[in-house]
């Protein structure tokens, strides 16, 4: 006779409880119960384990003790039953089967139930499954949309670029011909009035040297005729005279021959012939000496004319001597004209050489960003089929949860059918499959089920391998909890579980649930995903930062090196102090935090070796492990700045050098290191060093030799150094120490050779003073320094010493005399008044503030002297201890904001509103509206101030701004 077995227990056996304490096993093998009974005979102390069976004919029980250790059937019970124990067996077993009806009813509902959330969840899994698919062929098609719009932009722009190819090789090949036909009207009209103005002036020189000749001539001539002329008509006369003088004392003579005459008239007549005769010889003298005369007049008329065939001989050989210049001149001109020819020929082959790789770059960066598009086209293709093969394998995961759920859902109902059948006594007991078993063991279930299911395994055996802490305590929370093992019947009625709630379907841990571990399958390929998304995102970034790009002008990305990009916010990212730890490793953490706050620039400490630790003594320039921390070091901060998009400042020392050696004389001159420079580079009017140098364009630093810029080895030096910097090390832009030491034309050229992003000069002077107290006019102070930006050719920005200064303006001004704040022609006081663009505002640096305490900006004023900087153009900067010391951090990063949000840069217009001892009112710009001090105003009270504000900080008598709606 088969019989059934049922359990005299208030345990749980597979969650079906009866009201009596009777279990019926859904298995067809015979359940076991542990039960112990106590009677008054000590032989019933130990435990029993009671077998009850039901005949299949009339359903009665029959209890059957079984030993707890041996497991045998004691044979020392006997029941002797009578006629009443069996009608009252039989009142219970009628009971009992009732219960069981009822039970199996109410389970059967349950499974019903859960069976038909199980179908719930199927439908929902199905669902789900479509609705992931239809996002997967949706991103698919999107991408491929993109991808398309992707290729046809790139096949626009390289027909574009091609045309623009096209067009720049004609406009090119045009302006070759067009210069050199200006080149050959221009060498002809050159070579025509070279020859033509030669021609004249060997013209006008023989014109001149025969007119020279000519008047010469006729002066010799007309002198020479003239003398002559005047020597023969003298003579005639003096002949004649002379002959008339013979003749009448011939006559006399004859007259006295013929006629006697007395003695004494004869005597008289030979005296006054003798006397006439003495006469005459005078005459004669006087003629002689005349002629004399005339003789040496002739000879100087005779030594000029031959001077003047000298000078007519020297002006014939002159013009021999021009027209062999002509000749000579024509025949270099021939040569310098070929020569022209032959380097406006080389000119022009190298503008087309030129044009070609112009098209040749063109053509192959067309086709590297073909090739980027294409790797990126290629990228976002395997990104969308590793999407699609993840969105696969989710799908089968999710299928096989699917098929786990149905296999469960089927076991279910395989259950609830049993049940049925059991209860309606459709199907014989004894034709169960006897290998399908649960047990009951001690209140845990053990689920032995085949290979191929293993999610109820799982359920039960936990993951396949060592699960961390973390992800224990996670599982456990979700996880059902099964019944401790039992010892004792005693321990098992005062446990807390007394029933086997299963969790919802939801609640099951799975291996779609599970968190990725190292060495599964599923785990690969979820980091895959995760890789191949990371790609697809950057690619992506870097797609759309190329798309930017190609949209940007270039007037819209040109940096200056005096502005920066114009909306700069410098931060000084060290103290005087700082060096004494390992600064470098300290600033780059901070990155992250100082691009959040808004700053865009990061100055940084003088980077080389130096004599003193603070970095303002270099030695060996190359050397960068300082006391700030190691060149490595270095470049991991200037790499974590750059990750958050920060721009670096190196401070660079170029005015002094401390040098490594002494000369024999004893005198530190002589540099080391690869700069290993002489005394030749070093000043002469420097009083200390024995400098062999010129004289310095401008102050003199007394503690260390200055270097001589005017050397161009130094000049060549120094922007190699630069240059390294910039390209090895990695810094954006400078700020030059004692920017007063040298003159601005060197900082041009150094500027222009390194090509900083932005840059800095510390040219500090001092304030004008009457009386001890500080004067109001200080044009001459910031005219300075004006001067020194424009021998920089405004190539660099310059500090608003005059704001800060010695206890400057900004100090008296906050101090009740905001009337300073403002110069006769209504602009600021500073070099922000005259040059915004160029100006760089400050409140303190590690030289004013920190332990050296120059000059310290009042701390009470701080949050004014920021609200003044932070709004007003120029280029603000923010000192390292009022940031991170003070407790101000709030307080700067909010007017940060404002100052983004009003949109201001260092060119924004300014219009002092009021500025008298009670206050300051300035309008920045067209949409801020800021005040110091405790005057009373509001933008309502201000005729001049249309449209809508509101209040955007509001510090009381320290400062208040409002923004345009």
């Amino acid at each position: 006779m088969s019989s059934a077995t049922f359990l005299c227990n208030q345990h749980v056996l597979c969650g079906v409880q009866y009201r009596r304490g009777f279990y019926f096993a859904l298995n067809r093998q015979p359940l076991i119960e542990k039960r112990k009974l106590l009677g008054a005979d000590a032989r019933f102390h130990r435990s029993r384990y009671v077998v009850c069976s039901i005949t299949s004919d009339s359903g009665d029980i029959r209890p059957t003790f079984v030993d707890e250790e041996s497991s045998k059937p004691s044979e020392n019970i006997e029941f002797q039953q009578t006629d009443g124990d069996e009608l009252l067996a039989a009142q219970i077993a009628l009971a009992d089967a009732r219960a069981r009806e009822q039970a199996f009813e109410k389970e059967r509902g349950i499974l019903l139930e859960k069976l038909g959330q199980a179908e719930a969840k199927q439908h929902e899994y199905a669902t789900a499954i479509m609705h992931e698919k239809e996002m997967v062929v949706a991103e698919l098609e999107a991408a491929k949309d993109l991808f398309h719009k992707k290729l046809q932009e790139s096949v626009d722009e390289k027909f574009d670029l091609k045309s623009k190819l096209i067009l720049a090789k004609q406009d090119a090949v045009e302006l070759a011909v067009q210069v050199e036909k200006l080149a050959e009207i221009a060498f002809q009209q050159a070579m025509s009035h070279i020859l033509e103005d030669t021609q004249l002036r060997v013209s006008a020189a023989e014109t001149s040297a025969a007119d020279a000749t000519y008047q010469i001539e006729e002066q010799i001539r007309s002198a020479t005729e003239g003398t002559l002329l005047s020597i023969v008509d003298q003579g005639k006369s003096a002949i004649a005279k002379a002959l008339a003088v013979a003749k009448v004392a011939d006559d006399r003579a004859k007259r006295y021959v013929a006629a006697p005459m007395d003695d004494s008239k004869l005597i008289d007549e030979i005296a006054s012939i003798k006397f006439q005769n003495v006469k005459l010889q005078q005459e004669m003298y006087d003629l002689q000496s005349q002629l004399l005369v005339y003789e040496n007049d002739f000879n100087k008329v005779r030594l000029e004319l031959d001077h003047s065939r000298q000078q007519a001989t020297a002006y014939e050989l002159q013009a021999r001597d021009a027209e062999k210049n002509l000749v000579e001149f024509q025949e270099s001109n021939r040569k310098s004209a070929l020569k022209q020819q032959g380097e406006l020929k080389l000119l022009f082959n190298k503008i087309k050489e030129d044009a070609v790789e112009r098209g040749n770059a063109t053509s192959n960066a067309f086709k590297a960003e073909l090739e980027t598009l294409k790797s990126a086209v290629q990228a976002a293709k395997e990104t969308a089929r590793s999407k699609d093969e993840a969105s696969l394998r989710r799908s089968e995961a999710l299928q096989r949860s699917l098929r786990a759920s149905e296999a469960a859902s089927i076991m279910w109902r395989r259950r609830a059918e049993l049940a049925e059948t059991l209860l309606l006594k459709q199907v014989p007991l004894g034709e169960r499959n006897e290998d399908s078993t649960y047990v009951v063991n001690g209140g845990r279930v053990d689920l032995l089920m085949d290979d191929n299911s293993r999610k109820l395994k799982l359920l039960t055996d936990g993951p396949r391998r060592e699960i961390p802490e973390w992800m224990l305590r996670r599982i456990q929370s979700i996880c059902p909890r099964f019944p401790p093992r039992k010892t004792s019947l005693s321990e098992a009625k005062i446990s807390n579980f007394k029933t086997l709630e299963l969790p919802k379907p939801d609640e099951v841990w799975s291996i779609a649930l599970e968190k990725p571990k190292e060495g599964d399958t599923l785990v690969e390929h979820v980091m895959e995903k995760e890789v191949i998304e990371k790609k697809r995102k950057a690619l992506e970034r870097a797609l759309q930062r190329k798309t930017i790009q190609w949209q940007r002008t270039a007037e819209e990305t040109k940096l200056e090196p005096g502005t920066g990009t114009g909306r700069e916010i410098v931060f000084q990212g060290f103290n005087w102090e700082s060096w004494r730890r390992q600064w470098y490793l300290d600033l780059a953490p901070k990155a992250a935090d100082l691009s959040r706050s808004g700053i865009t620039a990061v100055w940084f400490p003088p980077p080389t070796e130096s004599v003193a630790p603070q970095g303002y003594m270099p030695s060996d320039l190359y050397n960068l492990n300082s006391a700030y921390g190691s060149e490595e070091e270095l470049k991991h901060c200037i790499e974590e700045m750059r990750n958050h998009d920060l721009l670096t400042l190196g401070d660079v020392v170029l005015n002094h050098r401390c040098a490594q050696k002494q000369s024999p004389n004893g005198v530190w001159n002589i540099f080391g290191g690869k700069l290993s420079w002489g005394p030749e580079a070093i000043v002469c009017d420097d009083p200390n060093f024995q400098g062999r140098g010129n004289p310095s364009s401008g102050d003199i630093f007394h503690a260390a030799p200055n270097v001589d810029h005017s050397q161009d080895f130094v000049r060549r030096d120094i922007k190699e150094w630069l240059n390294w910097l910039r390209n090895d090390i990695g810094f954006d832009g400078w700020r030059l120490d004692f920017a007063r030491g040298f003159s601005g034309a060197y900082v041009k050229e150094y500027i222009e050779a390194s090509n900083p992003a932005f840059a800095i000069g510390e040219y500090w002077d001092s304030l004008a003073y009457e009386g001890g107290n500080l004067c109001y006019n200080q044009d001459a102070h910031r005219q300075r320094i004006v001067n020194w930006i424009n021998a920089t050719g405004g190539t660099s920005s310059a500090f608003d010493v005059t704001t800060k200064a010695n206890a400057g303006i900004l100090h008296s001004a906050l101090h009740n005399q905001y009337w300073r704040l403002i110069d006769p022609q209504g602009k600021p006081t500073g070099v922000m008044g005259w040059w915004p663009s160029r100006a760089v505002t400050f409140l303190e640096n590690h030289d004013t503030g920190s332990t050296q305490g120059h000059w310290p900006f009042p701390r009470d004023k701080l949050m004014q002297g920021y609200a003044y900087i932070l709004t007003h153009p120029g280029t603000p900067v923010i000192f390292y201890d009022h940031f991170y010391d003070f407790g101000i951090r709030d307080v700067i990063t909010e007017l940060i904001e404002a100052r983004r949000r009003g949109g201001i840069h260092c060119r924004s217009p300014l219009k002092i509103l009021h500025a008298n001892d009670d206050g300051y009112v300035a309008k920045v710009g067209e949409t801020l509206v800021m005040k110091l001090g405790h005057f009373d105003w509001n933008p309502s009270k201000e005729v001049h101030l249309d449209g809508s504000w509101q209040k955007f900080v509001d510090k009381g008598s320290d400062y208040q701004l409002w923004l345009r709606q």
